[in-house]
């Protein structure tokens, strides 16, 4: 549905984007995620055919952005990260001109855009001027406006920004019941979102794609990775010298102390589990144990690796593994 084929992109003397290439097919909820800097917008940018690429193409449905950009455009809604809206309409009137824009009939309006105000619960405020709403709201009609031509692809810069919490559990929602027949591109800085709504997340860095994958094969990657984190009675220097004289513990760091206790982080060797050996060091050197966890990986862990590797050196194993080539289909 989308196609992004080795595209590139620089502004004078910057390459914003370099070679980068992935497919979002119908039915799939794709996160696109990046540092400030890392070319997710300049991307978001040309796939919905506000730049053109040095290099490279962008289709839609099969239609290229280029040679045949009318049609291409005519098939994504898209939602900037600030929506725009005219602040003097009411959101009713301002759906009916977005969809006077898309050059529906006057019956097919009246149709597309009752269908948007309730599927973006916007019917209670559906004659109050756009700029009397809330943020959380007007984030709510850019949204409305982007799936109002009922487009195949849909591309959503930072969907909840802005909205509450029964707001985002909504808007994950109804994100996913529109993948249903659409192919859905995400870029968003809230990341337990991405890894609840996303079939898969593409992370850039530098201007290049630096890992395709399922989220749950990312976390996946780093469980027998993840550090220990211990909680012991007494005092820092002693608790960190027993645990790191285990056998498999290769470095610890103090996370803090009060009222006697020490909690400390603990990083050991993959694959092997050292609670056990950890617990019975800690104990036989007199200081009980409050707590021993192992921390529970996430695609922040994931996300934070390879923006710190992103002065090009290879992405970290860990976070490689389970990774697709990118521009593999979907």
């Amino acid at each position: 549905m989308i196609q992004v084929r080795s595209v590139s992109k620089s502004f004078g003397r910057v390459n914003a984007v370099s070679r980068v290439s992935f497919d979002v097919a119908r039915g799939e909820v794709v996160g696109l995620l990046g540092a400030n800097g890392a070319g997710k917008t300049t991307t978001i940018r040309m796939i919905t055919g506000f730049l053109p690429p040095d290099t490279g193409s962008v289709a839609v449905e099969g239609f290229d952005t280029l040679r045949a950009g009318e049609s291409a455009r005519a098939r994504v809604g898209y939602l900037p990260e600030a929506a725009p809206a005219y602040a003097e309409m009411s959101v009713e009137g301002y759906l009916d001109y977005r969809a006077r824009l898309f050059s529906m009939k006057r019956g097919d309006r009246r149709g597309a855009v009752e269908r948007s105000l309730t599927r973006c619960d916007l019917a209670a405020v559906r004659r109050r001027r756009v700029g009397q709403l809330s943020r959380g709201f007007r984030q709510r009609v850019g949204l409305a406006a982007a799936i109002l031509h009922d487009p195949p692809a849909l591309v959503l810069d930072e969907p909840t920004s802005a909205l509450d919490p029964r707001q985002i559990r909504e808007a994950r929602a109804l994100i996913r019941a529109l993948a249903a027949d659409k192919a859905v591109l995400v870029s968003s800085h809230i990341l337990p979102e991405v890894e609840q709504t996303c079939d898969r997340v593409i992370i850039m860095a530098g201007g290049t794609v630096r890992v395709d994958a399922k989220p749950r094969d990312l976390i996946g990657s780093l469980r027998e990775a993840s550090p220990y984190v211990v909680e012991a009675r007494g005092p820092a220097d002693r608790v960190s010298k027993a645990a790191a004289a285990v056998a498999g513990v290769e470095r610890t760091e103090v996370i803090g102390s009060a009222e006697g206790w020490t909690r400390i982080r603990l990083f050991g060797r993959s694959g092997q589990d050292l609670r056990a050996a950890i617990a019975a060091a800690l104990t036989s050197e007199g200081m009980p144990i409050r707590e021993l966890t192992r921390e529970a990986p996430s695609l922040e862990r994931v996300f934070l690796q390879l923006i710190e590797s992103a002065d090009g050196a290879p992405p970290p194993p860990a976070a490689a593994a389970g990774a697709r080539p990118t521009g593999a289909a979907a």
